[in-house]
């Protein structure tokens, strides 16, 4: 291994935590919990594979700090604070081989906010009463009381616990892509006139008291880490601008590493889309591009190096990275210090370890033939719906291969857009129909 591979050089975090290299597998929704949304064996499986993959830290996907309002069928839930010796036991057996590689293994804790469907979710808890409207996919949101905004903040620490207690060696608040935390930040969804809405100091109040609340129980010796959105990329959104303060108020937080993000269900751009054209911000508005934008890869870079100017703790970014000598670019002008990959690990576990030999091949990217048509149309209605086949048929795609990963199956890499759209409706609907049939014998 070359002694100039800036990805191979460990990181030593806040807390004081070493990081064994600068690979990150981020966060990526599994669906793969049992009907009383617990760990499972598939976990097991999975996450031993990608700690053999070499990555120095990996993320899990949505841990959910609230069984009523779920990010889709499948998430993990921790709800009450305390689980049962079952549930114990299963997260003991995840973090076990997730960590199986000398690796760091982080919990990532979530509530979805609007942004859950209504197959898993009766009545949607938000800021406001905003609905989301995608597809009649979501029913419109309850506001919540300001006891059960206080409930929550206590919820993600209680879940942070127990995620120290189960042998997870950090945890990751998701306050980005337009989920609970992320959409009191945005004046779009959060309407109220009370002190969590309003200014942005008050907006951002939610956040900043989660992250206080996290800290003080785990400790100060132990990561805590965030995903932040840059922009939400929405007209009358989280701005840029927006965003910067708020990283200025989280300096003094404790954080370990803040992970820059950005968009929402209305505009995926975490996933390289953009979304309906009259909710768009224009680009000259919602970015701080340079002239060297469109020779870099990752999506939000450009984000991070002006985010690098006023934070002060580690930065990473997730989304677009393909290959090695754009990663140790960004490590080596200072725009990122650790490097998170999603995708390419869903269909080979092994991507880190090729990395941190020197390989110069190229990430496996299969976006560019999970697509219907050539993507050249004019801005319609229809072709927003054709859009959101291409986006749910390839995240279905990634879904299913990280279930065959949880199966202990190779990736199947023939299957089509179309057949994984179809694919993703049928395992998203089955999965929430198995899971009302536990909570009514649970009842019974």
């Amino acid at each position: 291994m070359s002694n100039n591979n800036l990805l191979a050089q460990p990181l030593n975090l806040p807390c004081g935590a070493t990081l064994p290299n600068r690979i990150c597998k981020a966060a990526m929704t599994e669906g793969i919990a049992d009907a009383q949304l617990r760990a499972t064996e598939r976990h097991v499986r999975l996450y031993r594979r990608w700690a053999e993959g070499g990555a120095g830290l990996l993320i899990s996907g949505n841990v959910m700090i609230d069984r009523r309002v779920l990010e889709r069928p499948g998430n993990v839930a921790i709800d009450p604070a305390t689980p049962d010796a079952e549930a114990m036991t299963r997260l003991r057996n995840w973090a076990r081989a997730g960590t199986s590689n000398g690796n760091h293994l982080w919990m990532q804790i979530n509530h979805a906010g609007r942004q859950s469907p209504w197959y898993v979710t009766g009545q949607p808890l938000a800021p406001s009463e905003v609905q989301l409207n995608l597809m009649a996919n979501y029913r419109r949101p309850r506001a919540l009381r300001e006891e059960e905004i206080l409930d929550f903040i206590q919820r993600y620490a209680n879940v942070a616990r127990t995620a120290r207690e189960a042998g997870f060696t950090g945890v990751q608040v998701h306050g980005a892509h337009g989920y609970l935390i992320s959409s009191f930040l945005s004046p779009v969804t959060n309407r109220r006139s009370d002190a969590w809405g309003g200014s942005l100091e008050n907006r951002a109040r939610f956040l900043l008291e989660v992250v206080k609340a996290t800290r003080a129980a785990v400790g100060p010796d132990y990561p805590v880490g965030l995903k932040l959105n840059s922009a939400d990329f929405q007209k009358g959104g989280f701005s840029n601008e927006e965003c910067l303060q708020v990283v200025q108020w989280l300096n003094g937080s404790g954080l370990d590493l803040l992970e820059v993000s950005g968009g929402t269900y209305e505009q995926p751009r975490l996933l390289g889309y953009t979304g309906e054209a009259s909710t768009a911000v224009d680009a000259t508005q919602a970015s701080v591009t340079s002239s060297s934008t469109q020779r870099r890869e990752a999506y939000f870079l450009e984000y991070a190096m002006a985010i690098r100017k006023v934070a002060k703790m580690p930065l990473m970014v997730t989304g677009g990275f393909r290959t090695r000598a754009g990663m140790e670019q960004a490590l080596a002008e200072g725009s990122v210090d650790v490097i998170g990959l999603a995708r390419p690990l869903c269909t080979d576990a092994d991507v880190p370890k090729r990395l941190l030999a020197g390989s110069d091949a190229k990430l496996p990217d299969y976006e560019h033939r999970l697509r219907l048509g050539n993507g050249v149309f004019a801005p319609t209605t229809k072709v927003f719906l054709f859009k959101l086949v291409n986006l749910l048929g390839q995240q279905g795609w990634y879904y299913q291969q990280i279930a065959r990963m949880g199966d202990g199956l190779k990736p199947v890499l023939e299957r089509g857009v179309f057949g994984a759209f179809v694919r993703y409706l049928w395992d998203e609907y089955t999965t929430a129909w198995r899971m009302r049939r536990a909570r009514a014998a649970l009842r019974g």
